[in-house]
């Protein structure tokens, strides 16, 4: 047994998978194909489910309008909790359409706008079948150039398409507006930073939040004062967690700087982020392109358990005396002794007490799973970016 003892509310963790993540990713240049990559939603559902099963800290999973699009969601709700998971956010998309070119919500064209708008509102209907409580939109829209767009403007249409979507949402759902600094527009985007988003929701209400999406910043950004803002304000809606070296990679949550990670969750916690019922969800949003997807999320929930338990062993009450003396490396020092030691033992423990592999990739490895998709996912049109 280990000498640590982890926190209880570490059982609160609980770490939403996207779809998207188990179909076929790739660069700018390419898409790779893998053997065993899910064809259908219910594949993608199933993959995510053994996510779970091994870690017991992935209960949801999210979807993708149009790319998750069934007849049946009622039946695809009941086909997730068969497996044990539940349907998480539903994601629009407004960036793979040749009338978004110029953009959607903030498009000069009312009747684009509209469509966009109508877009949102097919989602909402989703989520009245699919039980999901959170909308998430994030938007492509901005400009390349100087002068190509009035600013001002498209902020006012925006704000105008984002009030036409709010007034559909159900009393027990919410939107949550993602924001991007860069890219695919590159001199402008019309969300790109949290003060933009945070603007914008809270003219709509209080079922209107942020989504702070940890690879969307520039290098040395201080991801966790936006986390400790939003908390202060009320208005820190989701996360999606990823990682980045230098700009939107995707890469598995904590592979950049697992410190910042630790920081990030340490906000989190501060601002009462983990606590029952809180109403923050933690969603991954990665793309596997070289490593295989089901070993990726698996290590990714697990970092993410790993962080939040280091975190979680900050004493907090000598961090506090310390700051109030001032002394910035008695301070410092409190902080670092959480984030360096090794949780890695007790976590396994955890996991065999609740049943649990204490080790999920080595179980995952062991179970042949792969090995029976590949085996079985022989045919048809494997998932993949737009499908």
């Amino acid at each position: 047994m280990s000498a640590i003892s982890l926190h209880p509310a570490l059982d609160n963790l609980a770490i939403e998978l996207p779809s998207w993540a188990f179909g076929n990713s790739g660069t700018r240049f390419k898409v790779f194909g893998t053997p065993g990559t899910p064809r259908t939603i219910e594949e993608k559902i199933a993959d995510a489910a053994t996510v779970h099963r091994l870690t017991g800290l992935a209960p949801s999973v999210a979807l993708h309008i149009p790319w998750d699009t069934v007849d049946d969601y009622a039946a695809l709700a009941a086909y997730a909790a068969e497996q044990g998971v539940v349907l998480g956010t539903i994601n629009s998309n407004t960036f793979q359409d040749d009338d978004y070119k110029f953009g959607s919500l903030t498009h000069t064209d009312k009747a684009v706008r509209q469509k966009a708008i109508d877009h949102h509102l097919a989602c909402i209907e989703i989520m009245n079948h699919t039980g999901s409580r959170d909308l998430k939109i994030w938007l492509a829209d901005g400009t390349n150039y100087p002068g190509q767009g009035d600013i001002r403007g498209r902020q006012d249409r925006l704000a105008e398409s984002l009030a036409s979507i709010y007034q559909h949402i159900g009393p027990d759902q919410r939107m949550v507006l993602e924001y991007k600094f860069f890219e695919p527009a590159m001199y402008m985007t019309d969300v790109p930073d949290w003060g933009t988003s945070y603007a914008q929701v809270s003219a709509l209400g209080e079922r209107a939040m942020v989504c702070l999406d940890t690879g969307h910043h520039a290098p040395g950004t201080n991801i966790e004062f936006i986390v400790a803002q939003l908390l202060r304000l009320g208005k820190l809606g989701s996360f999606d967690f990823n990682s980045r070296f230098y700009a939107d990679d995707d890469l598995i949550v904590g592979a950049a700087d697992p410190f910042q990670l630790f920081r990030i969750m340490f906000e989190v916690i501060r601002g009462g982020g983990l606590d029952a019922g809180s109403g923050v969800a933690l969603m991954l949003d990665q793309c596997h392109n070289v490593e295989a997807k089901i070993p990726g999320q698996i290590r990714s929930v697990l970092n993410v358990q790993e962080m939040t338990a280091r975190a979680l062993l900050v004493d907090t009450e000598a961090l506090a005396a310390a700051q109030e003396a001032g002394d910035v490396l008695g301070a410092n020092g409190i902080f670092m002794d959480a984030f360096y030691t090794d949780v890695r033992p007790a976590l396994a423990q955890w996991r065999t007490d609740r049943g649990l592999p204490g080790d999920p990739m080595a179980a995952f490895t062991a179970s042949s799973y792969q090995n029976t998709i590949n085996a079985e996912r022989v045919g048809g049109t494997q998932s993949s970016w737009g499908a």
